[in-house]
C-alpha cells in the first residue's frame, strides 16, 4: 500500500503490463479508477475477459470507475459534452486557455474517496497513459502538478497504490516527455521498464523487462535492486526467462 509503480516502454508496447494490473487490483478487490486515454473501453473490455475479469460487471458494482478519455476529448472538441452533476469534464483543460488539471485531480479524488457503504479493500489510480496528456496540451509541469496531488492523496491519505503508463525513447527529440519520463523515474517505488530488442524483430522473444526496485528511497544507502528478464507474450499470459534462456534457444 502506498506505492509508486512506473511502467516505462522504449521501442515496443508496454500496455500488456496495464492489462495485468487493470484484471489484478480488480481480482484483489480493490477500488480502481482507470484514466483511459489510449483505447476506449471495448478494447480493454475484450482483454479483460481474456484475463478472467468483467469490466461492465466491475463499472455496474460500483469497483471500477472508468474514464473513456477518447469519448471525453471528441464530446468537449464537438461540444456535446454534458456536465454531469454540475461537474466539469475531467478533461476540461482541452477547451481552456490555461493548462489546468484541477478537473481531472478532482475526479480521481471523487471517485477513490471511500463512502461509508464501500468494502473494498484500498483506492488505486491506473493511467494509460500519461503522454497522451501532452498530446493533449497541458504542459509537463501541470502533469507532474497532477500526479504530485495524486500521490499526496491516494498514496499518502488513502493508503492506496499508483500505476503509471508512459512512453519513452532515449533518442526523441520530444524534451517535455523525456522531463515527465525522468521526473517519474525519480519517486517511482518500483519501475517496470519495458524494452523492445535492440537486435530487432524476434518471434519467439517479443521482448525485455527492467524490474527495478527503488530501495534508495527509504534512505539506507543501499543500492536499487535491478532484475532483468525477457519475456514472451502469450494469448492469455506471458512468459518471463532469463536472458537468452528462451525456449527456442534450448
Amino acid at each position: 500500500q502506498g506505492k509508486f509503480t512506473l511502467l516505462r516502454d522504449t521501442r515496443t508496447d508496454g500496455s500488456f503490463l496495464v492489462h495485468h494490473f487493470l484484471s489484478f487490483y480488480l481480482r484483489a478487490g480493490c477500488k480502481v479508477c482507470f484514466v483511459a486515454l489510449l483505447q476506449s473501453f471495448s478494447h480493454y473490455n475484450i482483454v479483460a475477459q481474456k484475463l478472467g475479469v468483467s469490466l461492465t460487471a466491475a463499472k455496474e458494482r460500483g469497483q471500477l470507475v472508468f474514464l473513456e478519455g477518447l469519448k471525453s476529448c471528441l464530446d468537449l472538441l464537438f461540444g456535446e459534452e454534458e456536465e454531469q452533476s454540475g461537474q466539469p469534464s475531467p478533461l476540461q483543460f482541452i477547451s481552456e486557455s490555461a493548462s489546468n488539471l484541477k478537473a481531472l485531480f478532482d475526479f480521481v479524488r471523487t471517485s477513490l474517496t471511500p463512502a461509508s457503504s464501500d468494502s473494498w479493500k484500498g483506492p488505486v489510480l491506473l493511467v494509460d497513459d500519461l503522454s497522451v496528456l501532452l498530446s493533449l496540451g497541458a504542459t509537463p509541469v501541470a502533469v507532474l502538478d497532477f500526479i504530485h496531488y495524486c500521490r499526496v492523496t491516494v498514496c499518502s491519505q488513502l493508503k492506496g497504490n499508483i500505476v503509471v503508463l508512459v512512453h519513452s525513447n532515449e533518442d526523441s527529440e520530444d524534451e517535455e516527455n523525456e522531463l515527465i519520463v525522468n521526473s517519474l523515474c525519480h519517486h517511482s517505488d518500483l519501475i517496470l521498464w519495458v524494452e523492445g530488442l535492440v537486435t530487432g524483430f524476434c518471434k519467439d522473444v517479443h521482448g525485455q523487462i527492467k524490474i527495478i526496485r527503488r530501495v534508495s528511497l527509504e534512505l539506507t544507502a543501499e543500492q536499487d535492486h535491478v532484475q532483468i528478464y525477457q519475456y514472451k507474450i502469450q494469448d492469455k499470459n506471458v512468459t518471463f526467462f532469463a536472458r537468452g534462456l528462451s525456449a527456442a534457444v534450448l
